[in-house]
C-alpha cells in the first residue's frame, strides 16, 4: 500500500489510568499504582456496580469495573470510596489546561472524562519529536496531579493512535503505530480487541471467516458493502489502511 498518499498527522491518545480509583486514592494520600481502592456508586447498596478499581485491586483480585460491591473479596487492605463525579471532572479539566500550555484548545479532541485525543503537529521544533512529547505530558500529569498515571498511543491519525493505545500502551506506558505498522501491529489482532467492532458485529464477522484485523482487511470490499452498508466499508479501510 503507498502509505504516502495518507492524511498524516502527529495525533496522540491519552487514556489516564484508573481515573475514578486513582483521583480517590490521591485525596486519601496514597499511592494510586500500590492501593487496593474500589469506587462504587453507592456504598450503602450491595449490588451497587463498581464504577473503577485501581490497579493493584484489579491484578490482586481480578476485580473488573462492571463487578458487584458485594463482589468484593473479604481483604482488610481493600478500601472502598463512593464515587465523587464533581471530583472527577474537574480534574478532567485541570488536565485539559495542562494539555492546553502544549497545543491550542482546537487540537484537544475530548473522548470522554478519562481520555482525550490531542494533535501535536509542527511541535518538535519546541518539544521534540512525538514520543518525547508524550513522555513529558506523562511526567507533567503525574507531578502536578499527586501521582495520576496515564498511558499514550502515537499513530498517524485518530484511529491508530487510539487503537495502539488500548492493545499496547496501556501496559508499556506509551506506544506508536505508523501507517507502515499496521500490518505488524494490528492485523495479527482479533477483531473484538479493536475499538468500534463491539460483540454483535464481532459475531457476524467471525460467522463470514473473519477472526483477525487482517484477514478484514484482505476481504472483498463489496461483500463487505453488500452486508453491512456504510459500516462495512469504514471497516474496511480501517482495517487496510486504518485512515
Amino acid at each position: 500500500m503507498n502509505y504516502h498518499t495518507y492524511p498524516t498527522h502527529e495525533v496522540l491518545c491519552i487514556d489516564m489510568r484508573s481515573f475514578y480509583a486513582s483521583i480517590e486514592c490521591v485525596k486519601r494520600g496514597l499511592d494510586p499504582m500500590t492501593t487496593m481502592l474500589a469506587v462504587v456508586g453507592d456504598k450503602n447498596r450491595s449490588g451497587s456496580i463498581i464504577l473503577a478499581a485501581s490497579p493493584a485491586l484489579k491484578q490482586r483480585h481480578g476485580v473488573k469495573n462492571v463487578s458487584r460491591y458485594f463482589e468484593l473479596p473479604n481483604d482488610p487492605n481493600i478500601q472502598v470510596a463512593e464515587a465523587k463525579m464533581g471530583d472527577y471532572v474537574r480534574v478532567s479539566v485541570e488536565i485539559t489546561r495542562l494539555l492546553h500550555q502544549y497545543v491550542p484548545k482546537e487540537a484537544i479532541h475530548p473522548y470522554s472524562v478519562d481520555e482525550m485525543w490531542i494533535t501535536v503537529d509542527g511541535l518538535e521544533p519546541l518539544y521534540g519529536n512525538p514520543e518525547e512529547i508524550a513522555q513529558m505530558i506523562k511526567e507533567e500529569i503525574y507531578d502536578t496531579m499527586g501521582g495520576l498515571t496515564c498511558a499514550i498511543g502515537i499513530g498517524d491519525n485518530k484511529f491508530l493512535a487510539k487503537v495502539v493505545m488500548d492493545l499496547y500502551a496501556k501496559k508499556t506506558g506509551i506506544a506508536i503505530c505508523r501507517y507502515q505498522d499496521v500490518e505488524r501491529l494490528l492485523w495479527p489482532v482479533p477483531i473484538e480487541k479493536i475499538w468500534g467492532i463491539g460483540h454483535r458485529l464481532t459475531v457476524h464477522l467471525n460467522r463470514m471467516g473473519i477472526i483477525y484485523l487482517g484477514q478484514l482487511a484482505n476481504y472483498r470490499l463489496d461483500r463487505l458493502k453488500k452486508r453491512f452498508g456504510v459500516i462495512g466499508e469504514q471497516l474496511y479501510w480501517h482495517a487496510g489502511e486504518s485512515i
